[in-house]
């Protein structure tokens, strides 16, 4: 079902508790005419109420960590993953790293706050910060892999006497007794003032008996003043072995903060009011460890950033239809539980504090229950038809109004195209393509672009053209170009031009504008690198957002590699590893994880020119790209064009994306799938190995797949590429293909 036409970005910068809410929110009952956008550093946000059990070992890294790739698929949220860097208010634009801004028309940041290690000298060099939070699960993960097999002393410091470095330090205590069960561990915790500041004096004192019938020393009112490689020294005067050092100290504001131009408070976080909207800017709000709000301080922790989720997206509603906003006072007094990885915790609230297993198990059951509303998708769908209804006329301003009146009128044809103010702003943005070679091109654009072709070169020519399948539209035309690129590339050939064939949704014309800069910046990143210019092109409106591209090569004629041209004895070789069909198959069902879907178009999105030139170099003798026919279909092509050869192919050799083979044996497949198995009639081996994980793959398409090559027995090839196969003699009594494992 076709989606409202969009009016409005909502953008929320950060994937911290009170935005996954938002997120749910929204996809449960979405805006007709709103398009929210989640731009995440990373994919995969931690909840920081299960960090200290993670560390502990009582919970696996993807039961603490929210899948936002997943979460976003289910609630049909635009996730973008970048680093967002800066804000250019005046523009309504988020500023990212290594990638041209977003727009937004209403913004929200949940980013939460950086380590604090500037007021400790050394730390910085030789210490793991706790915080960001995110950045964690993977270094702690690292850090057991090192130490598991450690012999002798095993010295830990943590630094910071407030919850978190509480319960770190009892999690990382129980931990390394369990698996470095040949290091004698010792940890320490030292903090400038008392542990549990702010906390019952009751918790406090559970607390310190617990650190003494553990082993776990603890140092209070002892400061830390420096930290070298190997030791930690105190204002105590005391220097602390260390083989490790953690701190948890209080975290700082990012530095980008500051040039927003937004108000901060003292410390230089935002400063809020209690509707969580920002104090000098009523379309920017902040929520979470990066704001404050200033008419009710509140500690930093995770159990106000959970509450503000709600109040949050109704003021993100109001704001959008122009309602007046609603103060949310956070409460002032609250529950705390603290794990002390050993199955058990310490619950306080006001000035009581109990202790036990039970309070553990309490404690998991709340966490858990919370993550459940975000790592499984809700057992009521989205209501599609909410989202394809017309927008509420509040969303409107003048340009938009005449956009809604047109809606179930929309003009095909030349009606269709975008607009040319719109079009010639996008190009003014991206600017001409600095190559030679072209004599007409968008350096001065006419009706037809007009290239010089040198003398004693072939022109290669190709083009693809396809739907997009990711919500990223700055991805998607790095995609798109590699993509395109492909078959110039399998043919040994220089790229040296291109045109786009661009189609962006119905919108308000600044976000249709958006949509095609975003697109044709993607693409233009991978054009650029390749040494290509893009000469012109055709934008025009449809459905859904798609991209293709017409290319050109140059080759000396004589030099181009071809299909055709297998010799017995070659080596079959693969540049890049297979299931990427699979992968978004699942994906578009909200069913491959984030970090599949990330290694996938990473893979997706590097160029095969390295590839080419070394395949070149190593005097190859036959070469193609793997894309919609699957490695079956297109190694059918080689050996057809070649004559009397077959090839023997290992399964057990072929590369696949992290994913791709579970999701083949939980049912997963591309619509393209079925299509390509009628390849199979020439395979041998097919009932043999009929249960092998990897022969899905043989049938995937890929999308901007590795270049698949003969090359002689001999040759060394200076690139990552894996040998998949050898080229036999035609043996008429077997099938072009022969599986071996």
């Amino acid at each position: 079902m076709q989606a409202a036409p969009l009016l409005k970005d909502l953008v929320l910068i950060g994937g911290g508790h009170a935005h996954v809410h938002v997120v749910k929110n929204f996809g449960m009952k979405p805006m007709p005419g709103v398009r929210l956008t989640l731009i995440g550093r990373d994919i995969e946000t931690p909840y920081s109420g299960m960090i200290p059990g993670f560390v502990a070992g009582q919970y696996s890294f993807d039961e603490c960590h929210i899948d936002l790739s997943r979460l976003a698929s289910w609630t049909g949220t635009r996730l973008i993953q970048a680093e967002a860097i800066g804000l250019d208010r005046a523009k309504r634009q988020v500023m990212l790293k290594d990638r041209p801004p977003v727009s937004y028309d209403l913004l929200s940041l949940d980013v939460g706050s950086s380590p604090g290690l500037e007021a400790i000298p050394g730390a910085a060099e030789h210490a793991t910060a706790v915080k960001p939070i995110a950045e964690l699960g993977r270094r702690w993960l690292a850090f057991v892999e090192r130490v598991k097999d450690h012999r002798g002393p095993l010295r830990i410091a943590v630094i910071g006497g407030g919850a978190g470095g509480v319960e770190l330090a009892l999690a990382i205590d129980h931990r390394l007794r369990g698996v470095a069960r040949d290091a004698e561990v010792a940890v320490t915790l030292a903090t400038r003032g008392e542990i549990l500041s702010g906390q019952a004096t009751a918790a406090q004192r559970k607390m310190r008996a617990i650190f003494a019938r553990r082993g776990v020393r603890l140092l209070e009112n002892a400061a830390t003043t420096r930290i070298e490689a190997g030791a930690v020294h105190l204002e105590t005067g005391e220097c602390l072995e260390a083989h490790d050092v953690f701190v948890v100290t209080e975290a700082s504001a990012a530095k980008w903060f500051a040039g927003t131009g937004l108000p901060l408070d003292a410390r230089g976080f935002f400063a809020v009011e209690p509707t969580l909207a920002s104090s000098g800017d009523p379309s920017v709000f902040a929520v979470g460890d990066c704001a404050s709000v200033t008419a009710h301080p509140r500690p930093k922790a995770g159990v106000f950033a959970v509450r503000q989720g709600p109040p949050l997206a109704d003021n993100l509603r109001r704001v959008l239809l122009g309602q007046a906003l609603q103060p949310f006072t956070p409460q002032s007094r609250y529950l705390s539980i603290l794990g002390t990885g050993d199955g058990q915790a310490v619950a306080t609230r006001g000035g009581w504090a109990i202790e036990g297993p039970w309070v553990w198990r309490w404690k998991d059951h709340i966490d858990r229950k919370w993550m459940r509303m975000y790592r499984e998708p809700p057992a009521k769908p989205m209501d599609m038809a909410a989202r394809a209804a017309p927008p509420d006329p509040a969303l409107a301003d003048a340009e938009a109004k005449r956009l809604l009146a047109d809606i179930g009128m929309r003009c095909g044809g030349c009606g269709a195209k975008v607009g040319a103010d719109s079009l010639s702003r996008v190009l003014a943005r991206l600017g001409p393509s600095p190559f030679p070679g072209v004599a007409i091109g968008l350096d001065a654009p006419d009706d037809a672009a007009m290239i010089e072709v040198p003398a004693g070169k072939a022109l290669v020519q190709s083009v693809d053209f396809f739907r997009t399948f990711i919500d990223d539209p700055f991805i998607f035309g790095e995609v798109a170009a590699v993509h395109a690129l492909g078959d110039v590339w399998a043919m040994g050939a220089k790229p040296h031009s291109a045109l786009a064939l661009a189609v962006v949704p119905a919108a308000a014309e600044r976000l249709m504008e958006e949509d095609l800069f975003q697109m044709l910046s993607g693409a233009r990143r991978v054009l650029d690198q390749a040494g290509c210019a893009l000469i012109g092109g055709h934008s025009g409106e449809g459905p859904e957002a798609a991209l293709g591209f017409s290319v050109n090569g140059l080759v000396v004629a004589t030099a181009a590699l071809r299909k055709g041209g297998l010799k017995p004895g070659d080596r079959l070789v693969l540049t890049k590893k297979l299931g990427t069909g699979v992968i978004f198959a699942a994906a578009m069902r909200g069913e491959a994880r984030g970090r599949w879907v990330a290694e996938a178009l990473a893979s997706m999105r590097r160029p095969s020119s390295a590839a080419a030139e070394a395949l070149v170099a190593a005097g190859a003798h036959a070469c193609t790209d793997v894309t919609g026919f699957g490695l079956a279909g297109h190694l059918a092509e080689m050996i057809r064009a070649s004559g009397a050869v077959q090839v023997d192919l290992h399964l057990d050799a072929l590369p696949a994306l992290d994913g791709a083979v579970e999701l083949f044996t939980r049912g997963f497949a591309s619509s393209l799938q079925p299509e390509n198995l009628r390849a199979r009639h020439l395979i041998d081996g097919m009932d043999t190995h009929a249960q092998h994980p990897k022969l899905p793959l043989l049938f995937d398409p890929q999308t901007a797949g590795g270049l698949l090559a003969a090359v002689p027995s001999d040759c060394v090839l200076d690139i990552d590429a894996v040998e998949i196969g050898v080229v036999r003699p035609r043996d008429q009594t077997r099938s072009a293909i022969h599986l071996l494992v």
